[in-house]
């Protein structure tokens, strides 16, 4: 079993949404909290160290983690929060556009794992909590890079935790529904636009939007994204907000033929 010390916590991300509110939460339970962005001027919850980092490079999350080390010696959790969206036809991206995606959710997430475990090792103990999504254990139309990107998140973190946990270190992963961000505001649009997905696209959209709308708070998360970092007996998955739990359930014990044509309803698609 491993421990988990409520020390210094290190947040992607930290800057907005999901990732403001969890190093706010992290800060309230006890845990000294480095927060980073990508813009060196961005403001993190009162009290929470903010540093500049671009997860997408390899020498900014060397100096960042070099940054965190030479001030508080040592790191207990990291949290994988930063991450970008797009929306739309899979076919509509272009490869380098799907590539660029890849390189901030999952090769990011990569890279500043790999960044803090030598740490974790000596210290033989610690706790990578990963930002997944409902979207990261369900189908989801016109997100479907964005899709796979959250699912090679799963696999990679159910793998890692196998390999650590003889080590003293356990991860994570909090998987959110539809929450009320500027995340929708933020997604990136294909570089590709085909008039081909127009017309089910736009009933998707009217959708997404209306759910969002009526998504959890980023506070919500933040409480799940606290107890994933501080249970002592980690679970591997825990869906957060009511939706989230609500679909994992349904994902588990529906008929597929049945969720498919739930699935298809809700988001106004043809059935």
């Amino acid at each position: 079993m491993a421990k988990i010390e409520r020390g210094i916590a290190l947040v992607t991300g930290a800057s907005s949404g999901i990732g403001h509110a969890a190093a706010k939460a992290l800060q309230a339970a006890g845990f000294d909290v480095f927060g980073t962005s990508r813009h060196a001027d961005a403001e993190g919850p009162e009290g929470v160290t903010m540093l500049t980092c671009d997860v997408t490079d390899d020498a900014s999350v060397a100096a960042l983690v070099d940054e965190v080390l030479d001030d508080a010696g040592r790191i207990d959790l990291l949290v994988n929060n930063a991450g970008v969206g797009l929306f739309g036809g899979a076919e509509e991206s272009s490869l380098s556009q799907a590539k660029a995606l890849f390189d901030v959710n999952m090769f990011g997430v990569i890279r500043m794992t790999n960044a803090v475990l030598p740490i974790m090792r000596r210290q033989k103990s610690g706790r990578i909590v990963n930002l997944s999504s409902a979207h990261g254990f369900i189908p989801a139309p016109y997100f479907a890079l964005y899709a796979a990107t959250k699912h090679a998140v799963e696999g990679y973190s159910q793998s890692l935790d196998h390999e650590l946990r003889t080590l003293g270190i356990r991860v994570t992963l909090v998987e959110p529904a539809y929450t009320r961000t500027s995340f929708d505001g933020n997604l990136f649009k294909p570089d590709r636009s085909l008039d081909a997905y127009a017309s089910a696209l736009a009933g998707v959209t009217v959708a997404v939007e209306d759910a969002i709308g009526k998504g959890d708070t980023p506070e919500t998360i933040a409480e799940t994204i606290v107890k994933a970092a501080t249970d002592s007996d980690p679970k591997l998955r825990y869906p957060a907000g009511k939706l989230a739990r609500q679909v994992s359930l349904l994902r588990r014990f529906v008929p597929a033929a049945a969720f498919d044509k739930s699935l298809r309803k809700m988001l106004r698609l043809p059935v």
